[in-house]
């Protein structure tokens, strides 16, 4: 009889495991929130698939990424940490450099593997890898690197080290190189912008963004046919530099180089949702749509002068033909709005009801908290995990009133601090802290206050008229600061 009973309650619990969603994340690189129709509906460049996504799912229309540049935003989504709490300050790294994630730190791969899950990551990783040198201190390509994301709780990895425009341009799976450094890619400009760098027998950078996408998609058709649920990470290397849309998509937007390659984006999506779709698990598998950061677009408010569609090596379009940003003010790397406000898509027909919209203040670094819930798993305590990650399963129901988030920490590329509560949002600088001008320096003053609602290109500094709430804002960010952790 104890045995049948055992029996008995492991079928349950398997049966009960296979209802739990499986979870797709679907991160572009350098997508900014007016270039998705769905999000700027005077944008000219089409993107069906994004705008299906948010029919069939929820939109959220204030999501942040945790960082306006790249590595740290990575960090902190698979960590549930930010990454200023990380030896990473300022910045990004490069294509050499070093694992960034501590490797006792658990991630959200390794504690939904823990759960029962089988993970993966498919894509651009930019966190840092173990490649070998050898006696001369020279890199050594044909030796298995010491430390890939299989060591942080993937089963399955097939990266390229970095952005796209960074050396080594390889394939890493596992711990190997697949194909071995034979040439040199030389430097190029922008758009199609490249450093110069070793490159590996089987890389080619035109094709790369279709055979991960390829990979990915193979890969949700495998594990559709398991019983077991799956965790895809899918970092696309999209729509950042260099900008080479292949060449099917070229000239299809109207809008450049920059316009095709956010249309190949969509493509990429839409067969993401094939896959899933025609697999037969699409009613219960939960894909998140966002990107790292916001576009590198700077938008140009004169005609005459040069811009993306009159010279495709700006780094800029003319307002009225494309506002990458939409709305927001600066780009990519900024502490403004543009830098960090994402587009960010969830679709999940067993969970999510089609076409909704969340306005809640929410941040990429909560994926770890919302793959927690989701797998009921019990989330670590924030001393030993996700410190700063808090679930959208809430927010997933249509019940924003239960979502309990601390303020939201915004972070520019030169390590400048923000703060969110509510409608308010305080600069801890004099300036962008990125690209934009005034650049300004972090923790010089003057503070700057802008309310969101009432002003959402950030052009009226409140501070002056508003001592009292920048006191609280301020106490409450280094609050946070100190307690290294802003979930209780």
């Amino acid at each position: 009889m104890k045995i049948a009973t055992l029996l008995l309650l492991g079928f349950l619990m398997s049966a009960h495991a296979d209802e739990r969603p499986n979870v797709i994340f679907i991160l572009a690189d350098d997508m900014g929130y007016g270039d998705v129709q769905a999000l700027n509906p005077k944008s000219k460049i089409p993107t069906p698939n994004l705008n299906g996504l948010a029919e069939e799912g929820m939109t959220f229309t204030d999501a942040h990424s945790p960082s306006a540049v790249c590595t740290p935003t990575r960090y902190a989504v698979l960590t549930g940490r930010y990454c200023w709490r990380s030896r990473l300050k300022s910045g990004v790294q490069n294509g050499y450099g070093t694992p960034l994630i501590e490797k006792e730190r658990p991630t959200v791969a390794s504690h939904l593997k823990q759960a029962g899950y089988h993970t993966a990551v498919i894509g651009k990783w930019h966190l840092g890898l173990g490649f070998q040198k050898d006696a001369k201190g020279q890199w050594d390509w044909s030796q298995p690197l010491d430390h890939s994301p299989i060591d942080l709780g993937f089963d399955r990895s097939l990266i390229i080290p970095a952005s796209l425009d960074f050396p080594p341009y390889v394939y890493v799976e596992g711990r190997r190189i697949t194909g071995l450094p034979d040439r040199v890619q030389p430097q190029q400009g922008f758009p199609g912008y490249l450093r110069e760098g070793e490159l590996g027998s089987d890389f080619s950078i035109i094709d790369c963004l279709d055979r991960l996408t390829q990979e990915s998609c193979d890969h949700i058709r495998k594990r559709a046919k398991e019983k077991k649920p799956f965790f895809l990470y899918f970092p696309l290397t999209a729509p950042h530099k260099p900008v080479s849309p292949h060449p099917r998509f070229e000239g299809r937007s109207k809008l450049g180089p920059y316009g095709d390659f956010v249309m190949q984006v969509d493509w990429t999506v839409g067969q993401v949702l094939k896959a899933v779709d025609e697999a037969g698990i699409k009613d219960n598998t939960l894909i998140i749509y966002t990107s790292d950061n916001a576009s590198f677009m700077y938008r140009e408010p004169d005609r005459d002068k040069p811009h993306h569609l009159s010279d495709e090596t700006e780094q800029r379009y003319f307002e009225g033909d494309h506002t990458a940003n939409g709305q927001w003010r600066g780009t990519k790397a900024d502490v403004w709005e543009g830098g960090h406000r994402v587009p960010t898509f969830a679709r999940w027909p067993k969970g999510i009801k089609a076409g909704s919209v969340c306005k809640e203040t929410i941040c990429l670094v909560d994926l770890f908290a919302t793959a927690s819930e989701l797998a009921k798993a019990k989330l670590p305590k924030p001393n030993e995990a996700a410190p700063d990650s808090f679930s959208w399963g809430p927010l997933f129901k249509g019940k924003p009133g239960q979502f309990r988030r601390a303020p939201v920490i915004n972070h520019s590329a030169s390590g400048m601090f923000a703060i969110r509560m509510d409608e308010w949002k305080l600069v801890l600088g004099n300036g962008s802290g990125g690209r934009q001008q005034p650049k300004g320096r972090r923790f010089t003053p003057p503070w700057q206050l802008f309310n969101l609602e009432d002003d959402p290109g950030e052009t009226t500094d409140l501070a002056s008229r508003e001592t009292e709430r920048v006191q609280r804002m301020e106490a409450a960010l280094f609050q946070i600061l100190a307690n290294d952790k802003s979930r209780k």
